[in-house]
C-alpha cells in the first residue's frame, strides 16, 4: 500500500481527516446564482468581475491556485501585479454569457499538473503576462465577432509574443493534515529581466455581515519571530467546529499589507463603508499607492505579504509559505531542512501512488501516463466548496414557502425551500461552470474512481440524500435552474463504482451503498414514470436532458407547434435507467429475496419502455424508422396527428446504451424472477418481437437484454460507424456529417433548420455555449465504447461488423472499442509531427517546450479536426479521458470475458 492509500485510508476510518485542507475554493463566485439579488435574475450583469474586487461575497470565495478548508472559513490564494495592469490579478478572467459567440468563456490560460486524492501534494501554472492585461480588446473584439467566426482568445492578442510573461507554480505539500507547505515559483520566460509584486493571499470568508452571522474573525501580525507570521483566529462557537487557530508563516519578512473582507460601497454605489479598510484596499495600496487604504495596526480578515522581485531572463525565484495549526513557539523554523525534505517526499509519493494506478503499458508511453495524470489531477482540482441554502436564499428575495404563486413564479429555484447544500463537490469546471450539474457528476466518479473510489461514492450519494433531491424525487439539474431535467445516469453510476468497488475487494461489494443508491433511485425513477411519460405509453418528454441544441426545437420550453415530443433519446434513457435498476436489483436479491419482486418489476418496466418503441409493424407514429434503420423523435402535434423529426443524431444512437448482459446463473438462483420473466415474455409477444430477449445463451453461457435485435443493432452501427456520418477521426460526432449538406428544415409558421456544425454552434438555443450539432462529446462516447464492450460480452468474436461503413474490413465489438477509444485518446496525445489535435491551429501549445506538454481537457471537440471548444478546463466529464487510456493499457479480448461479473461488465 502506497503512502497516499494509507493517507486514504486513515480518512475513510476517521482516524485523520486529510480532506481537510484542498482546492476547494471557486475560480469564479461572481456572476452565479448564488450571489444574484437582482430583480430580473441576470446574475452576469449584478454580479459582474469589475464589482468582485471590491464585493463582499454572499456564498463563496475565489481565487488564484487557490486553497481552503473544507467550510471555506479560511482561505488562501495566489495575487500579482506586473506594475502595468489597471488591478492586481486575484481572480480569472473572462466573458459574461453575452459577450461572446461561446457564452461564459474564461480568457486566461491555467493548468492543473498534478494532485493526489487527499491533495498531500498539488501543483497548479497560471500564465501571468508582462504587459498590460488586455482585458478591454477581449470583450470588445469577442462581442463584435459573429457565431460563425473564431473566438478572440488570449494568444490572439499577441500578449504572449516574444514570451513577455512569467510561469507563476503554486505547489502544496502536507506535512500533515494541517501543516500545508506553499512554494511559490516565479519563471521569467522573458529575454529580459521584468519586475513582478507577487501578494500570497490569507483571508476569512465573510459570514458576520449577514442576517445568520456570527462573530468576526480577525488575522493579527505576530511580532518578535525572524519571519513575517500572521495568526488567524475565529471566536465564534459554531464555526470553530470547524476551524480554530492557524498561523501564515511567510519566509523571511515581508511587509504585510491588513485589510477587511468588506464591501467597498463607497466605490460600487457612492454610500458610506462599513470601515475605512474594505475588499480592494490591498489592491488600492498596491495599484494607486493609496497607503491609507490598508491597516496601519496590523489587523483585519485579508492580508497579504507583499513580495516585489524582479526576475531575470530565464530566472525562477521562490517564495515560501506554511499555513500550520502550530504556533512560533512550537514550530522552531518553519522554513528549516524539514521543508524541503517534506515536499520531496510528497511529490514521490504522488509518483509512486500514480504509478500503481497506472497499467504498465500506458507508463511505457510518457505521453500518454502524462496526459492520464493532468486528467485526475483535473478531477481533484475541480473540487468545490458549495455552500447554497436555498430557503435562506429566497427569503432574503421575500419569498416562502407560502408566499403567492404569483410572487414565486419570477424568482428561479422557488420550488426547492428544502435545498441546503453545504458540501464539497465535484464541479464541471470551477470558472464556466462552478456549480453541480448532476449528469455531469455521475461521469466524474467514473475517473475519481480510479483513484478515490470513497469519495466517489460519497459524491453520489450526495445528489440522493434529502437535502438534494427533491421531494418528488427529481433529482437537481444545476443552480440555474435545478427544476431542469438531465438525463437519468445515476442509476448507472452508482452500479459502475459498485461492481468496481466488489473487483477491487475480491468481491466484496458495498452493499450497504447499493441499497442506499437504489432506494433513492426508486423515487427518481417514480418521479420520471409520473412526470415525464404524458401519454402513459413508456414514450418519455424528459425536455432538455442536458443535449442543449441537440433538437430541431427547444426541448426546455413549449413547442412553438403546440403538442409535445416523444423523445427517442428520452425514452432510451429511461430504457438504460430501468436496465441498470433491474441489475441492481438482482445483485441485491443475491443478497436479500426482498429485492426479487423489484427485479420483477424493472424487468417489465425494460420490456414496456422497449416494446414502445418499435411496436409489431411499421408505424409512421413510433420512434423507429424502418426505412432509414434508426430512431427518431416523434411530434405529436394537437390535432392528433404526428411526424418523425428525421435528424441522424445521438438521440437515435442512445439506443444502443440500452443493453445489460448478465450470467444465466443469476436467473437460476432467483427462480420467481425467472418464472414471471417467461410468463411476461409469454403474455405480450408485441413486446418483444423487436427486442433482443435474455432467452438465448450467448458466450460463457451469458443472457441479454436489449432495446436491439441483431439486425437492428447492425443497421444502427452501421450508420454510427460509417466516417460520412458520425465517425469522426477522433470519436463520434453527436450529429451525423450528412447533415452538413443536406440540413433537416421543419416548417410551421416559421423554419427551424438543423445541420452540421463541426466545431462552435451557429445556433443561439441555450446561449450557443454548447453545441450538440456535430461536435464529439466525452460522456456519450464513453456510455458508447461500455455498451459495445457488453455486447462483445454476450455475442464474442462470432459477431463482426464492417469498420469503417463501406470499407470491407470486419472487426469484433471489442476491436471496434479500441480503434474508438485510439481515436479519442488521440485528440490529447501528440501525432507523428509532435502535435495535438486538442490545440488545432495554436502554435503555442504546438511547439514552444513551455506549453506543448499542458493538457487542457474542453467541454467538446471539433467533430472534423478534434480542436477543444467550449469550457477550457471541463475536466469533469472530459476526464473520462483517463479511464479510456488506462482501459487501452489494459484491455484484451480474455480480459473483458473475465470482467463479467454475477451483475455486468465491471469495467467501463
Amino acid at each position: 500500500m502506497t503512502a497516499e492509500e494509507q493517507r486514504l485510508k486513515k480518512t475513510r476510518i476517521g482516524e485523520v481527516d486529510w480532506y481537510k485542507w484542498g482546492p476547494y475554493i471557486s475560480e469564479r463566485q461572481w456572476g452565479t446564482v448564488r450571489e444574484d439579488y437582482s430583480s430580473d435574475g441576470n446574475a452576469w450583469n449584478y454580479f459582474p468581475h469589475d464589482h468582485a474586487r471590491s464585493r463582499a461575497y454572499r456564498w463563496g470565495e475565489d481565487g488564484l491556485g487557490g486553497i481552503t478548508d473544507s467550510h471555506n472559513l479560511l482561505c488562501f490564494a495566489v495575487a500579482l501585479w506586473n506594475g502595468k495592469d489597471p488591478i492586481i490579478k486575484e481572480r480569472l478572467f473572462g466573458l459574461t454569457n453575452s459577450e461572446g459567440n461561446h457564452g461564459e468563456d474564461v480568457k486566461e490560460y491555467y493548468f492543473y499538473i498534478d494532485s493526489t486524492p487527499t491533495h498531500s501534494y498539488m501543483k497548479y501554472l497560471y500564465k501571468y503576462p508582462q504587459a498590460e492585461f488586455p482585458y478591454d480588446d477581449l470583450v470588445e473584439t469577442n462581442r463584435n465577432r459573429n457565431r460563425y467566426e473564431l473566438e478572440y482568445e488570449l494568444l490572439d492578442t499577441g500578449i504572449f509574443d516574444d514570451d513577455r510573461y512569467f510561469d507563476v507554480f503554486v505547489e502544496y505539500a502536507k506535512a500533515d493534515a494541517e501543516d500545508v507547505l506553499i512554494q511559490i515559483s516565479i519563471a521569467n520566460r522573458g529575454s529580459e529581466a521584468a519586475p513582478i509584486h507577487v501578494l500570497p493571499t490569507l483571508w476569512f470568508r465573510n459570514t458576520w455581515s449577514w442576517t445568520v452571522g456570527g462573530a468576526k474573525p480577525a488575522l493579527t501580525k505576530i511580532e518578535g519571530t525572524g519571519n513575517s507570521v500572521v495568526h488567524a483566529h475565529i471566536n465564534d462557537t459554531l464555526l470553530n467546529q470547524y476551524i480554530s487557530d492557524y498561523y501564515f508563516y511567510c519566509d523571511g519578512v515581508a511587509p504585510l499589507l491588513f485589510t477587511e473582507n468588506e464591501t467597498n460601497n463607497q466605490r460600487l454605489s457612492g454610500t458610506l463603508n462599513a470601515s475605512p479598510f474594505v475588499k480592494d484596499g490591498i489592491n488600492n495600496a498596491i495599484v494607486h499607492g493609496q497607503q491609507d487604504a490598508v491597516n496601519p495596526s496590523d489587523v483585519g480578515t485579508k492580508v497579504s505579504p507583499h513580495y516585489e522581485i524582479t526576475v531575470g531572463a530565464g530566472e525562477t525565484k521562490v517564495i515560501r509559505l506554511r499555513l500550520s495549526k502550530q504556533a512560533p513557539d512550537q514550530i522552531g523554523d518553519p522554513f528549516s531542512a524539514y521543508f524541503d525534505q517534506q515536499f520531496a517526499a510528497r511529490l514521490k509519493e504522488a509518483d509512486e501512488f500514480y504509478a500503481a494506478v497506472t497499467p504498465p503499458a500506458v507508463l511505457a508511453d510518457r505521453d500518454r501516463a502524462n496526459v492520464m495524470r493532468q486528467a485526475l489531477a483535473g478531477m481533484m482540482w475541480t473540487k468545490q466548496y458549495f455552500y447554497y441554502d436555498v430557503d435562506q436564499w429566497l427569503r432574503e428575495r421575500n419569498v416562502t414557502p407560502w408566499s403567492a404563486p404569483g410572487n414565486r413564479k419570477h424568482v428561479r429555484n422557488s420550488d426547492w425551500f428544502h435545498m441546503y447544500n453545504d458540501d464539497i463537490v465535484s464541479m464541471p469546471d470551477k470558472w464556466e461552470y462552478p456549480w453541480y450539474a448532476a449528469w455531469d457528476l455521475a461521469f466524474h466518479v467514473i475517473p475519481i474512481s480510479l483513484i478515490d473510489p470513497d469519495f466517489a461514492k460519497d459524491q453520489l450519494m450526495l445528489m440522493l440524500r434529502e437535502d438534494y433531491l427533491h421531494p418528488n424525487g427529481q433529482i437537481p439539474a444545476y443552480e440555474w435552474n435545478f427544476g431542469d431535467v438531465n438525463p437519468p445516469v445515476h442509476a448507472f453510476a452508482a452500479w459502475e463504482i459498485y461492481t468496481r468497488d466488489r473487483e477491487r475487494n475480491n468481491g466484496g461489494g458495498d452493499t450497504e451503498f447499493l441499497k442506499y443508491a437504489f432506494s433513492k433511485l426508486l423515487i427518481n425513477f417514480t418521479w420520471w414514470i409520473n412526470r415525464k411519460d404524458e401519454g402513459g405509453n413508456n414514450l418519455f418528454q424528459g425536455g432538455f436532458l442536458g443535449l442543449d441544441n441537440i433538437s430541431v426545437f427547444d426541448r426546455s420550453s413549449t413547442l412553438p407547434t403546440g403538442g409535445h415530443l416523444e423523445q427517442a433519446d428520452g425514452t432510451a434513457w429511461m430504457a438504460f435507467f430501468s436496465q441498470r435498476m433491474f441489475q441492481i436489483a438482482i445483485e441485491l436479491a443475491l443478497h436479500d429475496s426482498i429485492y426479487e419482486d423489484l427485479a420483477i418489476k424493472f424487468f417489465e418496466h425494460t420490456m414496456w419502455i422497449a416494446g414502445a418503441m418499435d411496436r409489431i409493424g411499421d408505424h409512421q407514429d413510433e420512434l423507429w424508422d424502418e426505412e432509414d434503420g434508426f430512431f427518431y423523435d416523434v411530434l405529436r402535434l394537437p390535432d392528433g396527428n404526428s411526424t418523425r423529426l428525421k435528424v441522424r443524431s445521438l438521440v437515435g444512437l442512445l439506443s444502443l446504451m440500452a443493453v445489460a448482459v448478465f450470467p444465466s446463473e443469476a436467473f437460476e438462483k432467483l427462480p420467481r424472477l425467472k418464472e414471471r420473466a417467461q410468463l411476461f415474455i409469454m403474455r405480450h409477444p408485441e413486446l418483444t418481437q423487436n427486442t433482443h430477449l435474455p432467452i438465448k445463451p450467448g458466450q460463457r453461457n451469458r443472457l441479454m437484454l436489449s432495446i436491439l435485435n441483431e439486425d437492428k443493432l447492425r443497421r444502427v452501427l452501421s450508420r454510427m460507424l460509417d466516417e460520412s456520418e458520425f465517425l469522426s477521426d477522433y470519436g463520434i460526432r453527436s450529429l451525423s456529417r450528412h447533415h452538413l449538406e443536406n440540413p433537416y428544415y421543419y416548417h410551421e409558421g416559421q423554419e427551424f433548420k438543423v445541420g452540421y456544425v463541426p466545431g462552435d454552434s451557429t445556433s443561439g438555443m441555450f446561449g450557443g455555449n454548447s453545441n450538440w450539432r456535430g461536435p464529439i462529446w466525452m460522456p456519450v462516447n464513453l456510455l458508447l465504447i461500455r455498451s459495445l464492450l457488453q455486447l462483445y460480452s454476450y455475442y464474442g468474436d462470432d459477431f463482426t461488423i464492417e469498420y469503417p461503413t463501406g470499407s470491407g474490413e470486419h472487426l469484433s465489438l471489442f476491436a471496434v472499442t479500441q480503434q474508438i477509444s485510439e481515436r479519442i485518446a488521440s485528440i490529447f496525445l501528440k501525432d507523428e509531427s509532435g502535435r495535438r489535435p486538442v490545440y488545432g491551429a495554436a502554435e503555442k501549445f504546438q511547439t514552444d517546450p513551455h506549453w506543448r506538454d499542458l493538457i487542457l481537457f474542453y467541454e467538446y471537440f471539433n467533430g472534423d479536426n478534434g480542436a477543444g471548444i467550449g469550457a477550457s478546463h471541463q475536466t469533469g466529464w472530459t476526464g473520462c479521458v483517463a479511464r479510456i487510456i488506462q482501459a487501452l493499457g489494459y484491455f484484451t479480448p480474455e480480459t473483458v470475458m473475465n470482467t463479467v461479473t454475477p451483475g455486468e461488465l465491471t469495467k467501463y
